[in-house]
């Protein structure tokens, strides 16, 4: 039997595998030249990824990043607060990771914790949470009005297709690292979760700042449509490349390679397995 699609899912075209790889690339080529330009101006982007969980986030990153410098783009993926954090102003341990010029930092999860997960589960006070809700805009402002780039994306997946995605990783040794209890108990708080976004919405989708909400229960469609749109709202142009030309190598001066049996080599695994 087929894998069930959700009623969004099945409204979807469906592209080719060549169309959409052949699209991908070309995406990618731009956002190398988006990076570029970014590194040549001194520019400083940020991009916050947020949603449910299973939603496409971490997939969509890995094909931003795939052929950009790690030098430049930076994924921002925070682990939970340790004590000292918490007795922090709620913003500090983030502005740590905004950009310095000339770089891109992808928020892979950001400051929205807040309003999200710790006010559903609780790890949070009503009054931080009000006054999260209170200061987010203020210190996105702040950015902007300093020069960042910020673009915030929300990844927006159906409660069936969630639970699809969950089911597979379960089965799936290589991805079940990917599933924790607190991912799972997000299905029995699904509307909560619901009513804590849209009032998050309602206080942080800003004119300097607004929300981008990416269907997401086809990850293909769901990639190529954030890129293309986060493409489209940078003022990126191309930097010419610089003339390079490959030396010729220099006549040897006499050095003598040391002798292969005065190194640890690593085994040739490779061989044993064309045997």
């Amino acid at each position: 039997m087929g894998k069930a699609r959700s009623s969004r899912e099945r409204s979807s075209p469906t592209l080719s595998s060549e169309v959409y790889e052949a699209e991908l690339f070309r995406l990618q080529a731009e956002l190398v030249k988006v990076q570029e330009w970014v590194r040549a101006e001194d520019r400083r982007v940020v991009v916050v990824f947020e949603g449910r969980d299973a939603a496409g986030k971490g997939g969509t990153i890995k094909r931003i990043t795939q052929y950009l410098s790690p030098r430049v783009a930076r994924i921002a993926a925070l682990p939970a607060p340790t004590e000292r954090e918490r007795s922090q102003w709620y913003f500090q341990r983030y502005v740590e990771h905004l950009p310095s010029a000339g770089e891109i930092v992808l928020f892979d999860r950001s400051w929205y914790n807040r309003a999200g997960v710790e006010k559903v589960m609780g790890f949070c006070t009503p009054a931080e949470h009000r006054r999260f809700l209170q200061q987010c805009p203020i210190f996105e402002r702040l950015l902007v009005e300093d020069g960042i780039l910020l673009r915030k994306y929300w990844f927006s997946v159906s409660d069936e297709e969630q639970q699809r995605r969950f089911r597979a990783r379960l089965k799936d040794p290589m991805r079940q690292w990917k599933l924790s209890p607190m991912d799972l108990e997000s299905i029995a708080r699904w509307e909560d979760y619901s009513r804590a976004k849209d009032e998050m919405m309602v206080h942080t989708d800003l004119p300097q700042a607004p929300w981008y909400v990416v269907e997401s229960d086809v990850k293909r469609q769901a990639r190529l449509n954030m890129m293309a749109h986060l493409l489209s709202t940078l003022p990126y142009v191309e930097v010419p490349a610089p003339a390079l030309e490959v030396p010729r190598r220099p006549k040897s001066r006499g050095y003598e390679r040391t002798p292969r049996e005065h190194a640890t080599y690593v085994p040739d695994h490779y061989a044993s397995l064309a045997e």
